[in-house]
């Protein structure tokens, strides 16, 4: 990881490490920070672990927070994906955290996810239920969900899904061309804008915004249509997380226009709690003191209450 990842880490995530350690077929660069019962948070598209600055430092308080740049992002490994692209499948980015909470001696955990990292979350908890003691995901539904009930307006808002699951390198030599103007207008969500950001922490996300990364990300939604969707057409109706979940979304987000997500996620969990909060897609960004507090709540085992403020 060059200087800019090392000061920004510094910078944003007070008190906390930066570290590089085995994933489970990639390197993963992470922060870590805090004590207590351990605590995995998962990021998005298109971010790095940066996106949970600020919440993570509060969360430290109460917990051990590690936070990894999922495989393919920010400053970790991007090894090729594959025939099958199954190298950047949910399950195999689940395998790279599955082995960082190994590599410091963790074998159950909590975990949040947002975006990319809550599909990464769901996998992991279906995948290995033992190990996963709760799960919070931010602004999603379920992919199995999401690919059975494309709507209009929901694939305008989500046109990206297919557009970068396009064979390579089609979308790469697109997206590739103007990297800040696209950096710019993929986080430039409907009715929020980007005065939501730490600037920086936008400068990171426009430091990793690389030409390896966005072959990478290309690779994860390739797999989200193919092996991804295979996995949980399979198990749909037959697996369930075991763990208590915690479901927020953004009011203003494609997620909450466009699903019903307490419904949705039903079909997958039995124990299940969740709310509407008043923020787009980026929920730990523009309101980081109500997503805290519902995290906060959740993960110390007691019921998070919606508020609107």
């Amino acid at each position: 990881m060059d200087t800019a990842g090392l000061a920004a880490d510094k910078d944003l995530f007070p008190g906390f490490e930066t570290r590089r350690v085995p994933g489970a077929g990639a390197e993963i660069n992470l922060v870590k920070g805090g004590s207590g019962p351990p605590l995995l948070l998962l990021h998005g598209n298109p971010l790095t672990h940066v996106s949970w600055h600020r919440i993570a430092p509060d969360l430290a308080r109460s917990h051990t927070v590690i936070a990894p740049d999922l495989r393919g992002y920010g400053d970790s490994e991007k090894p090729e994906g594959g025939g099958d692209h199954a190298a950047y499948s949910f399950r195999a980015m689940g395998e790279d955290a599955f082995a960082v909470m190994d590599h410091f001696g963790f074998d159950s955990f909590a975990v949040a996810g947002h975006d990319r990292g809550a599909r990464v979350g769901f996998r992991m908890a279906l995948d290995r239920p033992e190990r996963i003691t709760r799960f919070a995901s931010l602004d999603i539904v379920p992919t199995h969900a999401v690919l059975s009930n494309v709507s209009l307006g929901w694939g305008l808002e989500s046109y990206h899904w297919f557009f970068m699951a396009q064979k390579a390198p089609f979308p790469e030599r697109l997206l590739t061309a103007d990297l800040d103007y696209y950096i710019d207008y993929k986080l430039n969500k409907k009715g929020v804008g980007l005065s939501i950001f730490d600037p920086r922490a936008m400068a990171e996300y426009k430091r990793c915004t690389t030409p390896e990364q966005i072959h990478a990300v290309c690779e994860d939604y390739r797999a989200t249509v193919t092996v991804d969707f295979e996995m949980d057409k399979a198990d749909f109706g037959i697996r369930r997380i075991s763990a208590p979940v915690l479901v927020l979304w953004g009011s203003n987000s494609h997620c909450g226009r466009h699903f019903d997500p307490l419904r949705l996620w039903a079909d997958w969990a039995d124990d299940l709690r969740g709310f509407a909060v008043p923020t787009g897609h980026y929920p730990a960004e523009e309101r980081p003191d109500l997503v805290f507090a519902a995290l906060d709540a959740f993960f110390a085992g007691r019921e998070p209450e919606a508020e609107i403020a």
